[in-house]
């Protein structure tokens, strides 16, 4: 038995509560190692009561196979231990390590050469408490300045014709009316979720350079325009979320401004992280997003004089002093009373969690059920235990798409163990919340990395519509935009029906059907189980059973699936079998979503 493959950690992702009634365990193993894993639980108080239940296999990666199970909880104390198999081998684990069995006395909740696992006490509070609404959303990513101009008095004066190719310079025009003004299109694509980049008052056409938190940006409109976006969205059963910069603000914000005046006289010395005075912009001797303190300027700076570098730069917020707290606290409370339905954070990684969590608390104190979301591109476990976000934006399975569906440089059985990798860094809560995307203004849109191909970027939409998480769509993506890394990423949308891939929007608005309509697409248990060269994903709810299956490769390939007939939901195509046995012959570069017809 391989014993150094065994990991368990109680109050983590392997032991958390799915509710106040139920917990579930998970213990990590090598993969093909065991032949049974036995857990052994009960009231750590009264220990004799204990129960044995077996495990089954969550998942596997390259290296690990994934035991779980979900315990029905009649008391909130929980003790437990695991009991391993290979061949005629047995040990115990719990949390003094590895017991053979007969060198304890199991009769004992613990003894000197073996201590139990333990789950102290479910309280409700630690509970990972996810908006009721997150297993149904389908979102829409909009980058404001680019999806459309809905009122061309907003416009800045330097404004470039709709559709000029994009620059970190150039403005188009886009607002929030304009996108009230598109509520239909999003309604009939399918969408019921926002989430905007920046609307405040900044000097960039992105907007991540705030000057002002209290202010919308001008050139997108007003308070006015934000709660009428808010009320004709809600009315189409549409949830809008809010893009937070809370690690940095913009060089021209007035605080800051001060403290490169004054110096140390300045009463905002202490807001941002000022390694010496006076302040020096070439290189910079502060903390900034994007630089480290004592570099030169970035590249795309150099040209710029004095004055303007000032502004250009991002300097990093100081959020353990109370002024910035109660500063950027009080425009979180401000825009959530006004009815936004969560924040998606950006930087969220290099911000103290001791301010998430107060963060959490403010927001959460308005609305209960809005939704928190961090930007965070590598693992974020310690950030996702229901204290701070809720999920994060799923680069990890992103990065894994994009090799596979678009590059084909990873086969389905790596794609299988990268997901299931990420699947197990989390609880189930924090899965259900992830944001999954293909692309977003932060990456090459997925189309041009796929060198344009549209059958690749619908066999990644179909396995993005029915994973866990919620479906995210980069504006554009669905009518089949390009553009490589940001600048490029970010081009105006083009509303010429003429200019879009109707097929493919028309199969994006499918797979948003299918994914608001049928529950084990939201709330099902998922099986990765591919078959040689086809990705196969299962997702099972009660006695609901949908099979994603997907041919990425150039020549056709079958899929052995269970039931005498089944059907495919995405061209409506019935495959008969026989003897509880169907095959399915999948085309090249294609995708079907199935279901057994009984």
């Amino acid at each position: 038995m391989n014993r150094e493959a065994v990991l368990h950690n109680p109050v983590s992702n392997y032991a958390f509560p799915l509710s106040y009634e139920k917990f579930k365990v998970r213990l990590r193993a090598g993969k093909g190692d065991l032949d049974r894993v036995t857990l052994v639980i009960g009231n750590k108080y009264l220990w004799r009561t204990r129960k044995e239940f077996p495990m089954e296999v969550e998942g596997s990666d390259q290296l690990f196979d994934y035991y779980s199970y979900v315990y029905q909880v009649d008391d909130p104390r929980v003790a437990y231990y695991f009991l391993l198999e290979k061949g005629d081998e047995q040990w115990l684990y719990g949390d003094s390590g590895f017991a053979k069995p007969d060198q304890v006395n199991l009769e004992e909740d613990e003894s000197s050469a073996f201590v139990n696992f333990q789950f102290p006490f479910i309280n409700p509070i630690d509970i990972h408490k996810k908006p009721s609404w997150v297993n149904s959303a389908v979102f829409y990513q909009i980058f404001p300045e680019r999806f459309c101009n809905g009122n061309p008095k907003l416009s800045p004066e330097n404004v470039a014709p709709w559709g000029t190719k994009p620059d970190r310079q150039v403005f188009m025009g886009g607002d929030l009316p304009g996108i009230t003004q598109k509520l239909p299109y999003l309604e009939d694509l399918g969408v019921n979720a926002l989430y905007l980049t920046p609307i405040f008052e900044a000097t960039s056409n992105h907007k991540y350079d705030t000057v002002d938190y209290t202010r919308i940006d001008p050139h997108f409109g007003d308070e006015t325009d934000l709660v009428e976006l808010i009320n004709q969205a809600h009315k189409r059963g549409i949830r809008v979320i809010l893009d937070g910069v809370f690690n940095h603000c913009g060089g021209g914000f007035r605080q800051f401004q001060d403290v490169a005046e004054h110096g140390e006289d300045s009463p905002f010395r202490d807001w941002f992280y000022i390694r010496e005075f006076p302040v020096s912009f070439d290189p910079l001797n502060f903390d900034s997003f994007g630089d480290t303190p004592y570099v030169p300027r970035h590249p795309s700076l150099k040209a710029l004089p004095e004055e303007q570098l000032r502004t250009a730069c991002m300097p990093k917020w100081n959020t353990e002093n109370p002024q910035v707290k109660e500063y950027l606290l009080g425009a979180v409370a401000k825009w959530t009373r006004m009815g936004i339905d969560g924040w998606r954070l950006d930087v969220a990684t290099e911000v103290d969690s001791h301010f998430w969590r107060e963060f959490r608390e403010t927001v959460r104190g308005i609305n209960p059920d809005a939704l928190i979301i961090g930007e965070f591109w590598r693992n974020s476990e310690a950030w996702l235990r229901g204290d701070q976000y809720d999920g994060v934006m799923n680069y990890g399975v992103q990065r894994a798409a994009v090799e596979y569906f678009a590059k084909s440089a990873i086969t389905p059985l790596r794609f299988q163990e990268i997901l299931t990798e990420n699947l197990m860094r989390y609880s189930d809560a924090a899965n259900d919340s992830m944001l999954n995307l293909l692309d977003s203004h932060d990456t090459a849109r997925f189309l041009t990395v796929s060198g344009g191909d549209t059958a690749r970027l619908r066999n990644a939409a179909a396995f993005l519509f029915t994973f866990v998480g919620m479906p995210c769509t980069y504006y554009g993506t669905e009518i089949g935009m390009t553009g490589e890394n940001d600048p490029d990423c970010r081009k105006a949308f083009d509303w010429d029906p003429a200019h879009w891939d109707v097929e493919l929007r028309d199969y994006y608005k499918k797979l948003m059907s299918l994914r608001k309509t049928r529950k084990a697409l939201q709330e099902g248990s998922v099986k990765l189980c591919s078959q040689g060269e086809v990705f196969v994903m299962e997702r099972r709810l009660e006695g609901e059973l949908l099979v994603t299956a997907i041919n990425n490769t150039d020549h056709p390939l079958s899929c052995a699936l269970s039931g005498n007939a089944v059907r495919d939901l995405l061209n409506d195509k019935v495959f008969e079998g026989i003897q509880n046995t169907t095959v399915v012959e999948i085309p090249p570069f294609s995708a079907m979503i199935l279901e057994e017809i009984n």
